[in-house]
């Protein structure tokens, strides 16, 4: 089992970004997947997940209306929109499997449905 997060990058204030989460070695389809962010200093933040079946999202407060979280399972990857970038968006990014995703999922250090953990990609937003 694999989860590759990429994309990240030092953007301005104000930019964009697209996350991706690559899975391999497991059928995307019948997992969610669920996107999550660590700051400096900082603990685990839930960010946004996906569900298998129904495809149904969830989000932190702190980035709704400027996230966007979709899936291509025939590509076997998870994309994190992401909009308005803010300095307190700066953070590792990495995406986990779960079995589901609902609201706890993503409620502060969120994780709850998730069971694989994958590795990171640093965004940096300058001011």
């Amino acid at each position: 089992v694999q989860l590759q997060a990429s994309g990240g990058g030092l953007v301005q204030t104000g930019g964009s970004l697209r996350l991706s989460c690559a899975a391999s070695g497991f059928t995307l389809d019948y997992y969610s997947i669920g996107w999550f962010r660590q700051a400096p200093g900082k603990e685990r933040e839930g960010v946004s997940c996906i569900g298998d079946y129904d495809g149904r999202t969830y989000y932190a407060d702190s980035v709704k209306g400027r996230f966007t979280i979709s899936r291509d399972n025939a590509k076997n990857t998870v994309y994190l929109q992401i909009n308005g970038l803010k300095p307190e968006d700066t953070a590792v990014y990495y995406c986990a499997r779960g079995w589901y995703c609902d609201v706890l999922s993503v409620a502060g250090a969120g994780g709850d449905g998730m069971d694989y953990w994958g590795k990171g990609t640093q965004v940096t937003v300058s001011s």
